[in-house]
């Protein structure tokens, strides 16, 4: 970083430098808690908490200690500065210790701070200044933060910055919301083609169907407990007060780790975990080696997510296992079960905070069964349904993504200098300028 400046920013002649503490020092006023608690999410800025469904006072918490917030003061959460955890307040509130409230002078517009703070250099900086705090967190000091340097222009200008960029990232977010809502037909149009798809929809005949997530399938299917078709397992984790049962590890073992895998139902088949044991450790617990083709429901912590073992695999005790008969494609299966997932989740997962869909509950499960050729051409019209959904989907995430980086482009180059925005509506304000 170069002297009362940030490295990389050439600043335009009648711009300034000022240091973070001179432009908006911070503020500590306590005593009013019979305001509103305040917190600072990166998705939505400043606002109240309840806003987002938490329950502000939970714990009991000292709400006298809490800072006072008033309108256009500049909010960061300390913990998440580096993230852009930070924002303009629309309210006047409170928010508690983890946060440090600065009250722009008269010569500054707190919207132009919020957005040069936003810019892409500054979110650099923010990074580098924070500090890693384990387990898993990051602290901005204050001491580090107040001295963070400031690119000024004079007020009227930073004024018409504002203005310019509240109205340019207000059309890129309405982009971007028409976008998310292309994303999110896309995915109830997926869903709903499977669910179709597994109760045989292109039937004419048909009768009411006894299973919960079904109103209704073919006359001349079947509705039949998983357990008459598929052989039920389990897996459990070898204990881990013997060293020497993970040692020479080699068989793959499914955790919680792998959902992430299965999570968007793209990926069929699971070919690689993060962990594997050892055949003692297998020999020594109750873990199980199932065969290839071995169908995985986890029932704890991310409960509903469902595979195909893509080779001869354990699983921890978060999971049940159907390795199936004769009478039963094993990827029919697991689109059933991603067919009734808000179904097990939402009829027999148990818990609020961590659903957990137990035992008993899956031995009972029962599934519409058509003969073993129709499985296979319903399999088939899945995937080419999914393919289609599939490649739609990643054409609007890319869209996103390019609506998401000229935001970001735009914001950085009109706080920076890089272009007048007097003379920029009306044109592509990002060609040619750095993002």
């Amino acid at each position: 970083m170069t002297t009362g400046a940030l490295s990389g920013i050439a600043a335009p002649a009648d711009w300034r430098w000022r240091a973070l503490w001179s432009v908006a020092p911070r503020v500590k006023e306590f005593g009013r808690p019979e305001l509103s608690p305040l917190s600072v999410y990166l998705d939505a800025g400043v606002v109240p908490r309840d806003s987002r469904g938490d329950n502000h006072n939970q714990l009991g918490e000292d709400l006298s200690r809490y800072l006072v917030v008033r309108p256009y003061d500049i909010v960061f959460n300390k913990l998440r500065t580096w993230q852009g955890g930070l924002g303009v307040s629309k309210h006047e509130g409170i928010v508690s210790p983890a946060y440090f409230v600065c009250r722009p002078d008269a010569a500054s517009d707190s919207r132009f701070l919020h957005y040069l703070l936003r810019s892409k250099p500054y979110l650099a900086e923010l990074t580098r200044i924070s500090k890693w705090m384990p387990p898993s967190q990051f602290d901005t000091p204050w001491e580090t933060l107040r001295k963070l340097p400031m690119l000024l222009p004079p007020l009227e200008e930073q004024r018409r910055i504002a203005d310019f960029l509240d109205a340019e990232t207000a059309r890129i977010d309405g982009l971007v919301n028409a976008e998310q809502r292309v994303l999110d037909r896309l995915v109830e149009r997926r869903t709903a083609g499977v669910v179709t798809a597994v109760s045989g929809g292109e039937h004419a005949g048909r009768r009411a169907s006894t299973l919960a997530w079904l109103d209704s399938i073919p006359e001349s299917w079947q509705e039949v407990r998983v357990g008459l078709m598929a052989r039920m397992g389990s897996g459990h984790t070898p204990s881990r007060s013997h060293p020497e049962w993970w040692v020479d590890c080699t068989i793959p073992w499914i955790t919680t780790g792998e959902v992430k895998q299965v999570r968007d139902d793209r990926l069929e088949d699971l070919y690689e975990t993060r962990e594997k044991i050892s055949e003692l450790g297998l020999a020594n617990s109750s873990a199980e080696l199932h065969p290839k083709g071995t169908v995985f429901l986890c029932r704890t912590a991310s409960a509903g997510y469902s595979g195909v073992m893509g080779s001869d695999m354990a699983t921890s005790q978060d999971f049940v296992t159907w390795t199936c008969g004769p009478r039963l494609n094993p990827h029919f299966l697991l689109w059933c079960l991603r067919a009734m997932r808000s179904d097990l989740l939402g009829r027999l997962a148990m818990g609020s905070t961590h659903k957990t869909i137990y035992v008993p509950d899956l031995q009972m499960l029962r599934i519409p069964v058509p003969s073993l050729d129709e499985q296979g051409e319903i399999i088939d019209a899945i995937r080419r349904q999914n393919s289609r959904i599939d490649n739609l989907t990643d054409k609007v995430r890319r869209q996103v993504e390019l609506l998401t980086e000229r935001r970001q482009a735009l914001i950085t180059a009109a706080v920076t200098g890089q272009f007048d925005v007097t003379t920029a509506i009306g044109r592509n304000v990002t060609d040619g300028v750095t993002a």
